[in-house]
Protein backbone atom coordinates (compact mmCIF):
# COMPACT_ATOMS: atom_id res chain seq x y z
CA UNK A 1 0.00 0.00 0.00
CA UNK A 2 1.21 3.25 -1.01
CA UNK A 3 2.10 6.17 1.80
CA UNK A 4 -1.18 8.29 0.64
CA UNK A 5 -3.09 5.80 0.48
CA UNK A 6 -2.21 4.85 4.61
CA UNK A 7 -2.72 8.40 4.92
CA UNK A 8 -6.29 8.55 3.34
CA UNK A 9 -6.80 5.75 5.37
CA UNK A 10 -6.38 7.06 8.25
CA UNK A 11 -8.15 9.73 7.64
CA UNK A 12 -11.02 8.27 6.90
CA UNK A 13 -11.05 6.13 9.91
CA UNK A 14 -10.12 9.15 12.16
CA UNK A 15 -12.64 11.34 10.67
CA UNK A 16 -15.65 9.23 10.34
CA UNK A 17 -17.15 6.23 12.28
CA UNK A 18 -17.00 4.00 9.59
CA UNK A 19 -18.74 0.57 8.93
CA UNK A 20 -18.26 -1.23 5.94
CA UNK A 21 -21.32 -2.54 6.54
CA UNK A 22 -23.41 0.39 6.50
CA UNK A 23 -21.52 3.38 4.73
CA UNK A 24 -23.03 3.95 1.57
CA UNK A 25 -21.64 5.81 -1.98
CA UNK A 26 -23.27 8.88 -0.69
CA UNK A 27 -19.91 9.30 1.50
CA UNK A 28 -18.17 10.89 -1.55
CA UNK A 29 -20.59 13.55 -0.74
CA UNK A 30 -18.25 14.36 2.23
CA UNK A 31 -14.98 13.83 0.30
CA UNK A 32 -12.19 16.31 -2.03
CA UNK A 33 -11.49 13.77 -4.56
CA UNK A 34 -9.97 16.71 -6.67
CA UNK A 35 -7.35 16.99 -3.59
CA UNK A 36 -7.70 12.92 -3.23
CA UNK A 37 -6.99 11.79 -5.66
CA UNK A 38 -10.00 9.28 -7.42
CA UNK A 39 -7.76 6.07 -7.42
CA UNK A 40 -6.75 6.85 -3.63
CA UNK A 41 -10.26 7.00 -2.76
CA UNK A 42 -11.49 3.71 -4.69
CA UNK A 43 -8.93 1.95 -3.01
CA UNK A 44 -9.69 2.89 0.47
CA UNK A 45 -13.40 3.80 1.00
CA UNK A 46 -15.37 1.31 2.40
CA UNK A 47 -18.76 0.83 1.66
CA UNK A 48 -18.49 0.33 -2.16
CA UNK A 49 -19.80 -3.04 -3.23
CA UNK A 50 -17.47 -4.75 -6.23
CA UNK A 51 -18.79 -2.86 -9.52
CA UNK A 52 -18.75 0.31 -7.91
CA UNK A 53 -15.31 0.36 -6.69
CA UNK A 54 -14.47 -1.11 -10.43
CA UNK A 55 -16.15 1.33 -11.91
CA UNK A 56 -13.98 3.56 -9.49
CA UNK A 57 -11.19 2.97 -10.56
CA UNK A 58 -11.37 2.48 -14.50
CA UNK A 59 -13.39 6.15 -14.63
CA UNK A 60 -11.27 8.21 -12.14
CA UNK A 61 -12.34 11.66 -14.19
CA UNK A 62 -16.16 10.56 -13.88
CA UNK A 63 -16.34 9.99 -10.01
CA UNK A 64 -15.10 13.61 -9.35
CA UNK A 65 -18.64 13.95 -11.20
CA UNK A 66 -20.27 11.20 -8.78
CA UNK A 67 -19.29 13.02 -6.36
CA UNK A 68 -20.03 16.32 -6.90
CA UNK A 69 -23.72 14.95 -7.75
CA UNK A 70 -23.68 13.59 -4.11
CA UNK A 71 -23.09 16.67 -2.75
CA UNK A 72 -25.64 18.25 -5.32
CA UNK A 73 -28.01 15.91 -3.88
CA UNK A 74 -27.86 16.60 -0.09
CA UNK A 75 -27.58 20.27 -0.93
CA UNK A 76 -31.19 20.66 -2.96
CA UNK A 77 -32.73 17.79 -0.07
CA UNK A 78 -32.01 20.36 2.41
CA UNK A 79 -33.27 22.73 0.28
CA UNK A 80 -36.73 21.80 -0.18
CA UNK A 81 -36.93 20.21 3.26
CA UNK A 82 -35.68 23.32 5.46
CA UNK A 83 -39.24 24.02 6.50
CA UNK A 84 -40.13 20.52 7.34
CA UNK A 85 -39.81 18.79 10.48
CA UNK A 86 -37.06 16.54 8.96
CA UNK A 87 -35.24 18.73 7.45
CA UNK A 88 -33.01 16.36 5.70
CA UNK A 89 -30.16 16.67 8.01
CA UNK A 90 -26.57 14.59 7.51
CA UNK A 91 -25.15 12.84 10.74
CA UNK A 92 -21.29 14.09 11.36
CA UNK A 93 -18.63 11.82 11.91
CA UNK A 94 -21.51 9.00 10.54
CA UNK A 95 -20.11 7.77 7.04
CA UNK A 96 -23.71 6.98 6.45
CA UNK A 97 -24.39 10.54 6.03
CA UNK A 98 -27.92 10.62 7.17
CA UNK A 99 -27.74 8.51 9.88
CA UNK A 100 -30.16 5.48 10.77
CA UNK A 101 -33.19 7.76 9.15
CA UNK A 102 -32.57 5.90 6.06
CA UNK A 103 -32.54 2.50 7.40
CA UNK A 104 -36.41 2.89 7.70
CA UNK A 105 -38.56 2.18 4.00
CA UNK A 106 -40.40 5.51 4.39
CA UNK A 107 -40.56 8.32 2.38
CA UNK A 108 -37.63 10.31 3.25
CA UNK A 109 -35.93 7.63 2.27
CA UNK A 110 -37.33 7.70 -1.44
CA UNK A 111 -36.82 11.17 -1.50
CA UNK A 112 -32.99 11.00 -0.80
CA UNK A 113 -32.97 8.03 -3.11
CA UNK A 114 -34.29 9.57 -5.97
CA UNK A 115 -32.53 13.20 -5.74
CA UNK A 116 -29.50 11.61 -5.09
CA UNK A 117 -29.67 9.62 -8.47
CA UNK A 118 -30.72 13.14 -9.72
CA UNK A 119 -28.11 14.72 -9.02
CA UNK A 120 -24.93 12.41 -9.88
CA UNK A 121 -27.14 12.12 -13.52
CA UNK A 122 -27.19 15.86 -13.69
CA UNK A 123 -23.66 16.44 -12.34
CA UNK A 124 -22.07 13.80 -15.10
CA UNK A 125 -24.41 15.00 -18.39
CA UNK A 126 -23.10 18.31 -17.13
CA UNK A 127 -19.61 17.32 -17.09
CA UNK A 128 -19.74 15.66 -20.16
CA UNK A 129 -21.14 18.99 -22.02
CA UNK A 130 -18.40 20.61 -20.47
CA UNK A 131 -15.30 18.49 -21.67
CA UNK A 132 -14.31 17.00 -19.04
CA UNK A 133 -14.73 13.34 -18.99
CA UNK A 134 -13.44 11.25 -21.72
CA UNK A 135 -15.77 9.07 -22.85
CA UNK A 136 -18.48 11.62 -23.47
CA UNK A 137 -19.51 14.56 -24.49
CA UNK A 138 -22.01 16.36 -26.37
CA UNK A 139 -25.07 14.29 -27.76
CA UNK A 140 -24.20 12.85 -31.29
CA UNK A 141 -27.65 12.48 -32.01
CA UNK A 142 -28.50 15.81 -32.37
CA UNK A 143 -27.28 16.41 -35.94
CA UNK A 144 -29.05 18.32 -39.24
CA UNK A 145 -32.20 19.53 -39.57
CA UNK A 146 -35.66 18.57 -37.78
CA UNK A 147 -38.90 20.15 -37.16
CA UNK A 148 -41.55 21.84 -34.05
CA UNK A 149 -44.00 23.64 -33.53
CA UNK A 150 -42.85 26.39 -34.70
CA UNK A 151 -41.13 25.36 -37.76
CA UNK A 152 -37.75 23.84 -39.49
CA UNK A 153 -34.78 24.22 -37.41
CA UNK A 154 -31.20 22.79 -37.00
CA UNK A 155 -29.41 20.90 -34.40
CA UNK A 156 -26.57 23.15 -33.35
CA UNK A 157 -24.65 23.88 -30.58
CA UNK A 158 -24.10 21.71 -27.52
CA UNK A 159 -27.07 19.67 -26.43
CA UNK A 160 -26.81 17.80 -23.08
CA UNK A 161 -25.92 13.69 -23.52
CA UNK A 162 -28.77 12.71 -21.20
CA UNK A 163 -28.02 9.03 -22.63
CA UNK A 164 -24.48 8.61 -21.30
CA UNK A 165 -25.36 10.82 -17.64
CA UNK A 166 -28.65 8.24 -17.30
CA UNK A 167 -26.48 5.11 -18.59
CA UNK A 168 -23.67 6.15 -15.94
CA UNK A 169 -26.09 6.83 -13.25
CA UNK A 170 -27.91 3.96 -13.32
CA UNK A 171 -24.94 1.19 -13.44
CA UNK A 172 -22.86 2.81 -10.68
CA UNK A 173 -25.99 4.02 -8.36
CA UNK A 174 -27.72 0.79 -8.68
CA UNK A 175 -24.96 -1.53 -8.07
CA UNK A 176 -25.56 -2.24 -4.61
CA UNK A 177 -29.53 -2.91 -4.78
CA UNK A 178 -28.94 -5.18 -8.25
CA UNK A 179 -26.69 -7.62 -6.19
CA UNK A 180 -29.03 -8.03 -3.38
CA UNK A 181 -32.70 -7.61 -4.95
CA UNK A 182 -34.91 -8.15 -1.98
CA UNK A 183 -37.72 -5.88 -1.30
CA UNK A 184 -35.82 -3.10 0.08
CA UNK A 185 -33.41 -3.20 -3.13
CA UNK A 186 -36.44 -3.25 -5.51
CA UNK A 187 -38.15 0.13 -3.80
CA UNK A 188 -34.11 1.62 -3.54
CA UNK A 189 -33.97 1.08 -7.56
CA UNK A 190 -37.30 2.32 -8.33
CA UNK A 191 -37.01 5.50 -6.38
CA UNK A 192 -33.47 6.10 -8.27
CA UNK A 193 -35.51 5.51 -11.21
CA UNK A 194 -37.69 7.86 -10.90
CA UNK A 195 -34.60 10.43 -10.15
CA UNK A 196 -33.44 9.85 -13.09
CA UNK A 197 -36.58 10.45 -14.98
CA UNK A 198 -36.93 13.72 -13.27
CA UNK A 199 -33.76 15.32 -14.96
CA UNK A 200 -34.89 13.76 -18.50
CA UNK A 201 -38.65 15.00 -17.84
CA UNK A 202 -37.23 18.40 -17.55
CA UNK A 203 -35.20 18.97 -19.79
CA UNK A 204 -35.81 21.95 -22.56
CA UNK A 205 -35.35 23.14 -26.02
CA UNK A 206 -33.12 26.58 -26.54
CA UNK A 207 -32.73 28.09 -29.49
CA UNK A 208 -30.96 30.99 -31.36
CA UNK A 209 -32.22 33.11 -34.14
CA UNK A 210 -30.56 34.27 -37.38
CA UNK A 211 -30.95 36.76 -39.71
CA UNK A 212 -31.09 40.36 -40.33
CA UNK A 213 -32.24 42.19 -38.24
CA UNK A 214 -33.32 39.79 -35.61
CA UNK A 215 -35.56 38.00 -38.35
CA UNK A 216 -35.67 34.44 -37.29
CA UNK A 217 -35.22 33.14 -41.06
CA UNK A 218 -32.65 29.98 -39.28
CA UNK A 219 -33.02 29.08 -35.67
CA UNK A 220 -30.64 26.87 -34.52
CA UNK A 221 -31.66 24.60 -31.25
CA UNK A 222 -30.14 22.23 -28.87
CA UNK A 223 -31.24 20.50 -25.84
CA UNK A 224 -30.55 21.48 -22.33
CA UNK A 225 -31.19 20.19 -18.79
CA UNK A 226 -33.24 22.88 -16.98
CA UNK A 227 -31.57 24.11 -13.37
CA UNK A 228 -31.20 21.58 -11.16
CA UNK A 229 -33.41 23.51 -8.50
CA UNK A 230 -35.99 22.83 -11.17
CA UNK A 231 -35.92 19.12 -10.80
CA UNK A 232 -35.92 19.07 -6.78
CA UNK A 233 -39.02 20.92 -7.45
CA UNK A 234 -40.46 18.23 -9.45
CA UNK A 235 -39.18 15.13 -6.44
CA UNK A 236 -40.17 17.01 -4.12
CA UNK A 237 -44.07 17.15 -6.04
CA UNK A 238 -43.51 13.56 -5.99
CA UNK A 239 -42.43 12.97 -2.67
CA UNK A 240 -45.79 14.45 -0.94
CA UNK A 241 -47.59 12.20 -3.87
CA UNK A 242 -45.58 9.20 -2.86
CA UNK A 243 -47.21 5.72 -2.90
CA UNK A 244 -47.27 3.23 -0.40
CA UNK A 245 -46.74 -0.62 -1.61
CA UNK A 246 -45.78 -3.88 -0.79
CA UNK A 247 -44.36 -6.91 -2.87
CA UNK A 248 -46.41 -9.47 -4.39
CA UNK A 249 -46.52 -12.89 -3.55
CA UNK A 250 -43.86 -13.88 -5.94
CA UNK A 251 -41.33 -11.04 -4.73
CA UNK A 252 -40.76 -10.04 -8.17
CA UNK A 253 -42.68 -6.65 -8.43
CA UNK A 254 -44.08 -3.66 -6.25
CA UNK A 255 -47.91 -3.45 -6.27
CA UNK A 256 -50.13 -0.65 -4.17
CA UNK A 257 -50.82 -1.59 -0.85
CA UNK A 258 -54.50 0.16 -0.78
CA UNK A 259 -56.34 -1.38 -3.55
CA UNK A 260 -58.39 2.28 -3.54
CA UNK A 261 -54.96 4.04 -4.67
CA UNK A 262 -53.47 4.28 -7.59
CA UNK A 263 -50.82 1.91 -9.26
CA UNK A 264 -47.65 3.77 -8.67
CA UNK A 265 -45.67 4.89 -12.34
CA UNK A 266 -41.93 4.75 -13.25
CA UNK A 267 -41.79 8.32 -12.12
CA UNK A 268 -44.03 7.60 -8.57
CA UNK A 269 -41.84 7.93 -5.48
CA UNK A 270 -42.51 4.69 -3.68
CA UNK A 271 -42.27 3.93 0.16
CA UNK A 272 -43.21 0.74 2.13
CA UNK A 273 -43.33 2.09 5.98
CA UNK A 274 -45.21 5.00 7.49
CA UNK A 275 -42.90 7.83 8.29
CA UNK A 276 -42.40 8.40 12.86
CA UNK A 277 -43.52 12.02 13.40
CA UNK A 278 -39.56 13.63 13.80
CA UNK A 279 -41.05 15.65 16.96
CA UNK A 280 -38.26 13.90 19.03
CA UNK A 281 -34.46 13.21 19.10
CA UNK A 282 -35.15 9.33 18.67
CA UNK A 283 -31.81 6.43 18.61
CA UNK A 284 -33.89 3.98 17.14
CA UNK A 285 -35.59 6.16 13.78
CA UNK A 286 -32.53 8.20 13.90
CA UNK A 287 -35.04 10.87 14.12
CA UNK A 288 -33.03 14.47 15.22
CA UNK A 289 -36.02 15.85 17.02
CA UNK A 290 -37.04 20.02 16.28
CA UNK A 291 -36.37 21.03 19.21
CA UNK A 292 -34.06 24.00 19.29
CA UNK A 293 -35.79 24.82 15.25
CA UNK A 294 -36.51 28.07 14.38
CA UNK A 295 -40.15 28.08 13.19
CA UNK A 296 -42.30 30.92 11.91
CA UNK A 297 -44.64 32.17 14.19
CA UNK A 298 -46.96 33.64 11.78
CA UNK A 299 -47.12 30.32 8.91
CA UNK A 300 -49.59 27.67 9.10
CA UNK A 301 -47.17 25.56 7.09
CA UNK A 302 -44.86 22.76 7.98
CA UNK A 303 -42.66 25.94 8.69
CA UNK A 304 -45.29 27.44 11.34
CA UNK A 305 -44.68 27.19 14.86
CA UNK A 306 -47.72 25.15 16.22
CA UNK A 307 -46.65 22.17 13.29
CA UNK A 308 -42.92 22.67 13.74
CA UNK A 309 -43.01 22.55 17.36
CA UNK A 310 -45.53 19.47 17.73
CA UNK A 311 -47.51 21.76 20.18
CA UNK A 312 -45.16 22.05 22.74
CA UNK A 313 -44.86 25.82 22.05
CA UNK A 314 -41.69 27.72 21.26
CA UNK A 315 -39.28 30.69 22.67
CA UNK A 316 -38.40 33.78 21.62
CA UNK A 317 -35.38 35.26 21.57
CA UNK A 318 -34.75 39.04 20.45
CA UNK A 319 -31.52 39.53 18.53
CA UNK A 320 -29.42 41.98 17.17
CA UNK A 321 -28.87 41.89 13.26
CA UNK A 322 -26.50 43.67 10.58
CA UNK A 323 -26.94 43.95 6.75
CA UNK A 324 -26.27 45.71 3.91
CA UNK A 325 -28.42 48.86 3.11
CA UNK A 326 -28.71 52.09 0.98
CA UNK A 327 -26.20 50.84 -2.14
CA UNK A 328 -25.40 53.28 -4.38
CA UNK A 329 -23.25 52.76 -7.54
CA UNK A 330 -20.39 55.04 -7.84
CA UNK A 331 -19.06 55.51 -11.50
CA UNK A 332 -17.19 53.89 -11.99
CA UNK A 333 -17.50 50.75 -11.24
CA UNK A 334 -18.12 49.89 -7.79
CA UNK A 335 -21.25 50.09 -5.19
CA UNK A 336 -20.89 51.37 -1.89
CA UNK A 337 -23.38 50.43 0.90
CA UNK A 338 -24.35 51.25 4.52
CA UNK A 339 -24.16 48.88 7.67
CA UNK A 340 -27.42 48.85 9.13
CA UNK A 341 -28.92 47.40 12.56
CA UNK A 342 -32.08 45.60 12.82
CA UNK A 343 -33.67 43.95 15.92
CA UNK A 344 -36.02 40.66 14.77
CA UNK A 345 -37.71 38.28 16.96
CA UNK A 346 -36.20 34.67 16.26
CA UNK A 347 -38.73 31.93 17.55
CA UNK A 348 -37.05 28.45 18.35
CA UNK A 349 -39.30 24.93 19.33
CA UNK A 350 -39.21 24.50 23.16
CA UNK A 351 -38.07 20.97 24.25
CA UNK A 352 -40.80 18.53 25.79
CA UNK A 353 -41.74 18.15 29.41
CA UNK A 354 -39.69 15.30 30.82
CA UNK A 355 -43.02 12.73 31.38
CA UNK A 356 -43.61 12.84 27.71
CA UNK A 357 -40.42 11.51 26.67
CA UNK A 358 -40.20 7.54 26.00
CA UNK A 359 -36.79 5.64 26.96
CA UNK A 360 -35.72 5.72 23.55
CA UNK A 361 -35.76 9.08 23.35
CA UNK A 362 -33.84 12.08 24.01
CA UNK A 363 -34.95 15.30 25.32
CA UNK A 364 -31.77 17.45 25.22
CA UNK A 365 -28.96 15.32 23.38
CA UNK A 366 -29.30 16.17 19.85
CA UNK A 367 -26.25 14.73 17.31
CA UNK A 368 -24.49 17.26 15.35
CA UNK A 369 -26.21 18.19 11.79
CA UNK A 370 -24.86 19.78 8.91
CA UNK A 371 -26.54 21.60 6.63
CA UNK A 372 -25.04 22.48 3.43
CA UNK A 373 -27.55 25.02 2.23
CA UNK A 374 -26.56 28.38 3.20
CA UNK A 375 -28.59 30.83 0.60
CA UNK A 376 -32.00 31.51 3.00
CA UNK A 377 -32.34 33.17 5.69
CA UNK A 378 -34.59 30.65 7.48
CA UNK A 379 -32.76 27.06 6.66
CA UNK A 380 -34.70 25.39 9.44
CA UNK A 381 -31.08 24.64 11.39
CA UNK A 382 -30.86 22.90 14.82
CA UNK A 383 -30.71 24.95 18.08
CA UNK A 384 -32.37 27.67 16.57
CA UNK A 385 -29.65 29.46 14.50
CA UNK A 386 -29.89 30.64 11.33
CA UNK A 387 -27.23 30.96 8.90
CA UNK A 388 -27.82 34.24 8.39
CA UNK A 389 -28.48 35.93 11.55
CA UNK A 390 -26.16 33.71 13.70
CA UNK A 391 -23.00 35.31 12.79
CA UNK A 392 -24.06 38.62 14.02
CA UNK A 393 -26.81 37.52 16.83
CA UNK A 394 -26.70 38.86 20.14
CA UNK A 395 -29.48 37.10 22.79
CA UNK A 396 -31.43 39.16 24.63
CA UNK A 397 -34.74 38.56 25.99
CA UNK A 398 -36.45 34.45 26.47
CA UNK A 399 -39.65 34.72 26.66
CA UNK A 400 -41.67 31.65 26.99
CA UNK A 401 -45.34 30.92 24.31
CA UNK A 402 -48.33 29.15 24.90
CA UNK A 403 -46.88 28.16 27.99
CA UNK A 404 -44.79 25.69 29.54
CA UNK A 405 -46.02 21.92 27.91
Amino acid sequence: MRVEEVVVSALLLATFCISKVDTSWWFLSRLDINVLGARTICDNIPGLVPKQRHICQTHPDVMVSIARGAELGVRECQHQFRGDRWNCSTVDRDATVFGKVMDKSSREAAFVYAVSAAGVMFSITRSCSLGELLDCACDPKKRGFSQDSTGEFEWGGCSDNIKFGEGFTRKFVDARDRSQRDARAVMNMHNNRAGRRGVAKNMKMECKCHGVSGSCTLRTCWRAMSHFRKVTDYLRRRYDGAVEVTMNQDGTRLIVSDKNHKTPTKSDLVYFETSPDYCLADDDTGSLGTVGRQCNRSSLGTDGCDIMCCGRGYDTTRVKRSRKCECKFHWCCFVRCKECSEIIDVFTCKGPSKEFVTPNQRQINIPTSRVIDQSDVFDGSFHGQSKTSNRLATPRVDQSQKGDT
